[in-house]
């Protein structure tokens, strides 16, 4: 899936929530502190990871491009 920023960046685990992958920050923090979520195919464990227009997000087998 692709989500287009009209900002700068997008914090990892607010992409996360509004692409639906995760309930809540809570949720997020947990998956992404336990190594679950890959950052540009590198696990990445912080959760304010800023993502910017190219980057490619993996979780539960989802793929999330940002645009």
């Amino acid at each position: 899936m692709e989500y287009a920023i009209y900002d700068d960046f997008i914090k990892l685990g607010q992409l996360l929530k509004v692409c639906g992958l995760v309930e809540n920050g809570a949720e997020a923090k947990e998956v992404i502190q336990a190594g679950k979520v890959l950052y540009n195919t590198e696990v990445c464990t912080q959760r304010g990871k800023k993502c910017y227009p190219g980057d490619l997000v993996e979780y539960a087998g989802e793929e999330i491009r940002v645009v």
